[in-house]
């Protein structure tokens, strides 16, 4: 038997119920219970109806990762849960059930920063995470880069988005183009069979004039508008929309932006390391363009598979991992759910 600790991680920050249990690098359980069907009408993610789904599903999805990795809730050493940033309510029902878990079963309990979760679930398939290293978080509601020189301690944030998030510009143009919600899946799909330099569509904060101010920023908010009025003209002359093509060139603006900067992110700072996580991660032409222009630099590209780099359990189970082994304080009993955290808290300790 390891003596590594076995944690156990709790994850409520948006429409997917997670809980995850590792031990060290290794996975023992990921059990996910997602609400995403139930704002597919809605367009988007309404927060009541994330936090009803938590509520309903936070007990059975417990006791399905406990069945998963054969072991019981006395057995856990330590549990972690995402206390921020996030969607207040949905936050509330993973930290409220984590205290309560903890207190009855007499465990120590981490709040830990969902971005810095996404950080450190690529432990769990690429093994310890080199240091420094740059991290790219990409998904709905952030897209930033990270200076990791030490994920238990603390990371630097070198940039972010000033508008839209790229997931975020992923949904409003799916929605744009008919095809649904959540964005990003359909259109990688249909970005496949069509042209990804049909149109020239903007690159945001791209410009010799944006390095000294944005260097490390994202923008996405102009590339959306960009699409949306070239749809509209085209609905205007009463041509057919090419979605194919659309889809393609928008995600290779997106995609070209994202890796660009990610790259001039290593350099700068001369880091080997790039990690790429969120559920933009699992964009299938983010990864190959961000290991090519990788490649060219020498520069080592790690990104989880895609089912990790979606919210789930297994991700805060793993910072938890790290922490513990780390020696950093659990946090108390009376640990608030915090949908505005900052980059730069890993955990909350005090």
């Amino acid at each position: 038997m390891s003596d590594e600790p076995l944690v156990l991680g709790i994850e409520t920050s948006c429409d997917e119920t997670g809980v995850g249990i590792v031990r060290g690098h290794t996975l023992l359980a990921d059990a996910i219970a997602s609400s995403v069907e139930q704002h597919a009408r809605f367009g988007g993610v309404v927060p009541e109806v994330a936090s009803r789904a938590h509520l309903e599903a936070i007990v059975p999805t417990m006791q399905r990762a406990l069945d998963d990795a054969g072991v019981t809730l006395a057995d856990i050493d330590a549990i972690a849960v995402t206390s921020g940033p996030g969607l207040a309510g949905a936050l509330l029902v993973g930290v409220a059930a984590a205290k309560g878990y903890a207190l009855a079963a007499e465990k120590p309990l981490y709040g830990v920063n969902h971005l810095a979760a996404h950080v450190a679930v690529d432990t769990l398939e690429h093994g310890p995470l080199p240091e420094p290293a740059i991290a790219m978080l990409v998904s709905g509601g952030h897209s930033s880069l990270l200076l990791v020189d030490d994920l238990a301690h603390g990371v630097t944030p070198l940039g972010a988005t000033i508008d839209d998030a790229a997931g975020e510009a992923f949904d409003k143009v799916a929605r744009l183009l008919g095809l649904g919600f959540p964005g990003g899946p359909v259109i990688d799909r249909r970005a496949r069979e069509g042209d990804p330099a049909a149109i020239a569509f903007p690159r945001g904060l791209s410009a010799p004039k944006d390095q000294a101010a944005h260097r490390f920023d994202f923008s996405f908010s102009g590339l959306k508008t960009a699409v949306a009025r070239w749809v509209e003209a085209r609905e205007r002359d009463g041509e057919p929309v090419p979605v194919a093509d659309v889809s393609a060139s928008f995600q290779e603006a997106v995609c070209d932006v994202l890796t660009a900067k990610a790259i001039d992110a290593c350099r700068t700072n001369g880091v080997q390391t790039l990690v790429i996580g969120g559920g933009v991660a699992a964009n299938s032409r983010l990864r190959v363009l961000a290991e090519q222009r990788a490649e060219k630099h020498g520069i080592r590209v790690r990104v989880p598979r895609p089912a990790l780099c979606t919210d789930n359990g297994a991700m805060v189970a793993a910072l938890g991992s790290r922490l513990v082994a780390a020696g950093v304080a659990p946090s108390r009993l009376d640990l608030p759910a915090d949908s505005a955290m900052s980059l730069t808290t890993v955990s909350v300790t005090e």
